[in-house]
C-alpha cells in the first residue's frame, strides 16, 4: 500500500525523475508552454506553480531556489521580471494541462502544460495584426480611389 506516498513516479529512478521535472518547469518558464504526456504534464504542474509563487516574493533567497532548480539563467530571469509581476494578484492557479489527443507512435496521451493568459496574449497579439492589415487595406482602397479621380 501506498499511504502517504505521494508523487509521481514515472518509471524512473530519482535522478532521472528530477532531472526530467526541472527540464520540464524551465522549459514552461522560457516558452510559456510544453507539450508532453499527461502524467508528466500533472508531475510538473506543482513545481511550476512554486516556482511562480517564489517569484512572487522577489527577495535573494527565492533567486536563489529558483535558480538552484532552473536549467538557465534566462529562465530565471524571466521568472522573476516577467511573470512574478504577471501573476502578482493571483493566488494559485498559474498553470493549465490541455489535453491534445493521442501521440501517432506509441498511442501515449499527449497534453500541453501552459501558463494562464497566455492564450489571451496570443489572441490579443493576432487581434491587432487583423486590425492593422484591415486600416492598411482601407487605406490602400482610399489611395486607389484618390487616384483613379485624378486620372480622369
Amino acid at each position: 500500500m501506498r499511504h502517504k506516498k505521494a508523487g509521481y513516479k514515472l518509471k524512473r529512478n530519482v535522478a532521472a525523475r528530477d532531472s526530467l521535472l526541472r527540464g520540464l518547469v524551465t522549459s514552461v518558464i522560457e516558452n510559456d508552454f510544453c507539450i508532453t504526456t499527461v502524467p508528466k504534464a500533472k508531475a510538473a504542474r506543482p513545481l511550476v506553480d512554486k516556482m511562480i509563487t517564489l517569484a512572487k516574493e522577489d527577495t535573494l533567497h527565492s533567486r536563489r531556489q529558483a535558480a538552484a532548480f532552473l536549467r538557465t539563467p534566462a529562465s530565471v530571469k524571466k521568472l522573476f521580471d516577467k511573470l512574478g509581476t504577471k501573476f502578482g494578484q493571483r493566488n494559485g492557479g498559474y498553470t493549465r494541462i490541455v489535453r491534445l489527443g493521442f501521440r501517432r507512435g506509441d498511442g501515449a496521451e499527449v497534453a500541453k502544460l501552459e501558463l494562464m493568459g497566455t492564450e489571451l496574449i496570443k489572441r490579443a497579439a493576432e487581434r491587432a495584426k487583423r486590425k492593422e492589415e484591415r486600416l492598411k487595406a482601407i487605406q490602400e482602397g482610399r489611395e486607389h480611389e484618390e487616384g483613379g479621380e485624378e486620372q480622369e
